[in-house]
């Protein structure tokens, strides 16, 4: 690869060579990560974050070129959030993964603007640890290569399908026109099925019965073990004692 490719990626250039740089890459990610969980990802730009680190916007710009590569460095610190140790990773594949998704799950959770906005970061080494790290998981397994790929597919697109489900926040203006709406449909007649879900009565008080008691994360939990029991049956792989 031509050194002019090479210098597109953040990665693969050094970290500024003086010998006392003011700041680090992870200060720089820290304080945008700080940025966006307080306020949203569209309070975070350059020039803010300089501000926060009590530098210049120009400043800044020598040790990240471009919004992209900030965008870059805060994926990869919310990638390193996800890493478990390694001391402390489970032998058996099925614990393992578990805890791999529900770690995932937790920073992604704890971040959920990132879900939307860090779509296209570049990937950096932290998320190639995480992956090497899911792959150690079920090292064990027996499963070829294909089926390892599709397992920890699956388990990924749960994860983060689950996370944006719980990081939906819905106002009561729009929970008060989604049930007047609702109320309408039902009234045709062409919906039984979920007429008889509610029972005639208001949705509101009906949902929070569907859902039970259980938190979020347990609610996450719950069904990612249901999900880690169908892989076991249906791919023949052993249970924890």
């Amino acid at each position: 690869m031509a050194s002019g490719e090479d210098d597109a990626l953040i990665w693969t250039r050094p970290e500024p060579g003086t010998r006392r740089p003011k700041f680090t890459r992870d200060q720089i990610a820290s304080t945008a990560l700080a940025v966006a969980d307080a306020e949203g990802f569209a309070a975070v730009s350059m020039r803010r974050i300089a501000s926060e680190l009590g530098a210049g916007t120009m400043t800044l710009y020598y040790y990240v070129r471009t919004k992209d590569e900030l965008i870059a460095l805060m994926d990869d610190a919310i990638m390193n959030q996800v890493l478990i140790p390694a001391d402390e990773l489970p032998s058996h594949w099925y614990d393992a993964l578990a805890m791999v998704a529900t770690r995932t799950w937790e920073v992604l959770v704890h971040h959920s603007w990132a879900l939307h906005s860090l779509q296209n970061a570049q990937a950096g080494p932290n998320a190639m640890r995480h992956f090497e790290q899911s792959l150690a998981a079920i090292a064990d397994t027996g499963l070829a290569a294909p089926d390892k790929f599709a397992l920890l597919a699956l388990v990924d697109d749960y994860v983060r399908g689950n996370a944006l489900r719980a990081a939906e926040i819905t106002s009561d203006g729009d929970i008060e026109s989604a049930v007047r709406f609702g109320q309408s449909q039902l009234a045709t007649g062409q919906f039984p099925q979920t007429r008889e879900l509610f029972g005639g009565r208001d949705p509101r008080d009906v949902f929070p019965e569907l859902l039970g008691d259980m938190s979020d994360h347990d609610r996450f939990r719950h069904g990612l073990l249901i999900l880690l029991d169908g892989v076991a049956h249906r791919m023949n792989l052993s249970l924890p004692d």
